[in-house]
């Protein structure tokens, strides 16, 4: 019972994150609701990010930046996702 709500926990936070990439790749207009989408994910996952962000800072590459944070993230819950549910 308790493995099955840790691994559902798991894999929805998994899937925030991979919505939170994809929806950075959009522009979010003022007052429009992507920026209300973009602001509950951004609750959502920072705690998660953040951390990793600050010992990770994104790759400079011309003149933007690559946040590795994601990346992280994915893989240890990926991790987390194989030990747990199994």
């Amino acid at each position: 019972m308790i493995q099955s709500i840790v691994c559902g926990a798991l894999w929805g936070f998994f899937i925030l994150v991979i919505l939170r990439i994809v929806f950075s790749w959009f522009p979010a207009s003022s007052g429009g609701g992507l920026e209300v989408v973009m602001g509950v994910l951004f609750t959502l996952t920072e705690w998660a990010l953040g951390p990793v962000r600050k010992l990770l800072p994104p790759v400079r590459m011309g003149g933007m930046g690559l946040d590795l944070s994601p990346i992280v993230i994915i893989l240890l819950v990926q991790v987390l996702i194989a030990v747990t549910c199994s």
